[in-house]
Parts: C-alpha cells; structure tokens; sequence
C-alpha cells in the first residue's frame, strides 16, 4: 500500500478536488491502538492504492487534521476510521473491525457503476 500522508490541512482542498472524478479514501490512524494497528495491518496486505488514492493520517500527530474531517465531512470522530470522499462529500464511513479491503473494493465498484 502506498499511502499518501495526510499532515496538512491544505491537503484537504486536494482530496476535494480529486473526489470530483474518483474515490479518495482517508484512514484515521491511532499508533496507540492495537484494533487501529489491526485495521492498519489488514490494509497494507491489500492492493486496494490501484483502485483509488489513500490517504494516511496518524491522529496523534495531526488531531487538528482530524477535527476538521469531521466537521468538513460532517462525521463522527472515531480512531481507526476510513472515509471515502466523493464529490467532497463523505459517501461511507467504517470503524475499528469494520474496516476491511473487501468492502472498500464493494464501495469502489459500486461507485463505478453509478458513474457508466
């Protein structure tokens, strides 16, 4: 997996930009939780960086980041977190165990249905 980190806030307009033509995905990132590191884990197994651009966020270092994701896409808080942004809008949203490759390769096919 070949994230993008995520440690500015005018990285924010960039991911906005680019959901206006394809999937950008954002995962939240707590290096202090062992269910966020398991997320972690099961991501970087996956080849899902063909599919779509994501971006990494360590929560610890960037909580300013973090606060503004979820007022700009209006979600709740949560760690470990993935958001898929679509026309600047947040589209889906999965936590802790939920997070899985599988299912963001679903929400990336679906997406591409609804745009042919």
């Amino acid at each position: 997996m070949n994230w993008i980190q995520l440690n500015n806030e005018e990285q924010l307009k960039e991911i906005n930009e680019d959901s206006t033509t394809a999937p950008v995905f954002i995962f939240k990132h707590s290096t202090r939780c062992s269910i966020s590191s398991m997320a972690l884990n099961r991501l970087e197994k996956s080849d899902l960086d063909k599919e779509a651009k994501f971006y990494y966020l360590d929560l610890l270092k960037n909580r300013n980041i973090s606060d503004k994701i979820a007022h700009d896409y209006k979600v709740y808080h949560e760690s470990p977190q993935v958001l898929m942004i679509v026309k600047s809008e947040c589209v889906y949203e999965e936590t802790h165990n939920g997070i899985n490759a599988a299912e963001i390769k679903e929400q990336i096919a679906e997406w591409k249905t609804k745009i042919n």
